[in-house]
């Protein structure tokens, strides 16, 4: 594997970063949208943005898609799932059979 080169980029809020890939994000601005409570603070912000992205922001929504559906998300991956069964448990919910 060879090293990757980063490109030095400004956001639009000016903040200064280094990115190897074409990913547009801002991983100081992610940074500070990261909720501090719920649900959603528990995950990366891939997994945060791809829920985010197809409108699920409480756990009752989540709940009416299945563990395959999420994992279909652009940026959700499987180390996320542990974390939302849980949160879903937590208010005696769970994702869609």
């Amino acid at each position: 594997m060879g090293a990757s080169s980063k490109n030095l980029r400004t956001c639009n809020k000016g903040h200064q970063y280094f990115k190897s890939s074409d990913c547009p994000t801002c991983p100081i601005c992610e940074q500070e949208r990261k909720p501090d409570t719920g649900f959603l603070s528990l995950l990366s912000a891939p997994a945060r943005r791809a829920l985010e992205d197809n409108g699920i922001t409480s756990l009752e929504k989540l709940s009416t898609y299945s563990e395959k559906e999420i994992l279909q998300f652009h940026g959700m991956g499987p180390a996320s799932l542990p974390k939302l069964r849980a949160a879903l448990q937590e208010e005696g919910l769970s994702f869609k059979n």
